[in-house]
C-alpha cells in the first residue's frame, strides 16, 4: 500500500482550515492529519506527529506565518505551501516566503460557481503532492506522494492544434520558452539574474496563481538587467525582454512577419494547470520552429514534456534542468523521457546555454 501524503494545515480561520480538510481529504493520495490555528498550536502538533507538508496562512495571531516559516526552515525543513486570499499585498508577501523557503503557493479555496471550486481543489491538491517531494534546504521529504486516482488531463489540443510538421526557415532572431512550476521562482530569478540586457527575448511559464504572477515580474525587474514584466495580450517578444505568463491564463507565442508576439487567452487546463508549459511550447514549434529555443525547469508533474518533443521536433535546440539541481525533478524527467530533451545542464549554467546558443546563430 502506498503511503498517503500526510498534511498539517496552519490557519486561523475555522471555516478555511475546515474547507482545505475537505478539498484535501477528497483526494485518495492525501491525508489530513491536523490542523491548527496559530503557529504554537503548530508546533506542539509538529512534534507529536511530523507530516511530510504544511499549508501555513501568512497573517495569524501571535506569530506570522513568514516568521513561523523561518523558524521551520532553520530548525526542522519540512515542506511548505503557503496558502493565501488573492490580494495584490498578499501577492508581495508571499514572494518574500518563498525567498524564505516556502516551495509553492496555493489560493485560499474559493466558495462559489462549481467549476471554480473544482479547479481550485485540483490546483491545491497538485501542489501539496507537489511539494512532498520537493528538496528542502538540499533534504528531500522523507514520504514521496502517491498519485491521485484518475482524472481528465486535458492535452494542448484543447487550446491550440499541433504543429504542421513544416520546418521553418531559421532567422536571425531566437526566442527562448522557459517553462517551470514548483521551485521555479527562485529559480528563475537565479537563470534571470546572469543575464546581461541584450539578451535574446524570452517568454516564461511559471506555474503561479493569479496576481502573484505580477507581483512576481515586478520583483524580478529590480533584480536583473533585462526588463520583466507579466505578459499582456499582443505584447511583442523584444531582444532583452522577459514576458511571464499571467496566473490563470494560457500563453501563445504567435508570430507576424518578423515579429514575434504573445497572444494571453482564456481556456481549459491543459496537464492541470493554467497557464500551461505545454500551450506555450506548442505554440513555438508552431510560430516559431527552429528559431525558438526550450528551456524546461524544476517543477512536479509532466508539463512541458510533450510540447517540448514538439519543439525539438521542430527545429529548436532544446534544454533541461538537471536533477542535482532542481527542487522537483519531475517536469525535466518527464520532458527527458519523452526525448525531446538535446542537453541537461545544472541551473547555474541554463543562462550560459541561452548566450552560447544566441552567439552560435
Amino acid at each position: 500500500m502506498v503511503k498517503k501524503t500526510r498534511v498539517l494545515i496552519v490557519d486561523d480561520s475555522a471555516s478555511v482550515r475546515q474547507t482545505l480538510t475537505a478539498v484535501l481529504e477528497a483526494d485518495p493520495a492525501i491525508e489530513v492529519i491536523g490542523a491548527a490555528s496559530d503557529p504554537y498550536m503548530a508546533a506542539k502538533k509538529i512534534q507529536e506527529d511530523l507530516p511530510d507538508v504544511i499549508t501555513l496562512d501568512v497573517e495569524m495571531p501571535r506569530m506570522d506565518g513568514i516568521t513561523f516559516l523561518r523558524k521551520i526552515m532553520s530548525q526542522h525543513p519540512i515542506p511548505v505551501v503557503m496558502c493565501s486570499s488573492l490580494t495584490e499585498a498578499g501577492s508581495e508577501t508571499l514572494l518574500q516566503a518563498l525567498e524564505a523557503g516556502a516551495v509553492d503557493i496555493i489560493l485560499k479555496p474559493r466558495i462559489g460557481a462549481a467549476d471554480h471550486l473544482a479547479e481550485s481543489a485540483l490546483r491545491i491538491c497538485e501542489v501539496v503532492k507537489s511539494a512532498a517531494h520537493a528538496r528542502v534546504t538540499g533534504v528531500k521529504a522523507a514520504r514521496s506522494a502517491a498519485a491521485s486516482g484518475p482524472q481528465a488531463k486535458l492535452t494542448a489540443d484543447a487550446v491550440l492544434p499541433p504543429p504542421s510538421g513544416r520546418a521553418m526557415a531559421r532567422t536571425t532572431e531566437m526566442v527562448v520558452c522557459v517553462g517551470a512550476s514548483t521551485g521555479g521562482t527562485e529559480a528563475l530569478r537565479e537563470m534571470l539574474e546572469k543575464l546581461p540586457a541584450n539578451s535574446p527575448g524570452m517568454v516564461i511559464v511559471q506555474h503561479m496563481p493569479e496576481k502573484f504572477t505580477a507581483a512576481f515580474a515586478r520583483r524580478l525587474n529590480t533584480l536583473c538587467e533585462v526588463e520583466i514584466k507579466e505578459a499582456e495580450d499582443g505584447d511583442p517578444v523584444l531582444r532583452g525582454h522577459v514576458l511571464i505568463a499571467p496566473g490563470d491564463k494560457h500563453m501563445l507565442l504567435e508570430r507576424q512577419g518578423a515579429r514575434y508576439y504573445v497572444s494571453v487567452r482564456n481556456g481549459p487546463l491543459v496537464s492541470r494547470h493554467r497557464p500551461s508549459v505545454d500551450v506555450l511550447f506548442r505554440s513555438a514549434a508552431r510560430s516559431a520552429g527552429s528559431n525558438a529555443m526550450g528551456v524546461i525547469m524544476t517543477g512536479m508533474g509532466d508539463d512541458g514534456a510533450r510540447g517540448m518533443l514538439e519543439m525539438h521536433q521542430a527545429g529548436a535546440f532544446t534544454v533541461a534542468q538537471d536533477e542535482a539541481s532542481s527542487v522537483v525533478f519531475g517536469m525535466p524527467k518527464e520532458a527527458i523521457a519523452h526525448g525531446g530533451v538535446d542537453k541537461t545542464v545544472p541551473l547555474d549554467h541554463i543562462a550560459r546555454e541561452i548566450l552560447s546558443e544566441d552567439r552560435r546563430r
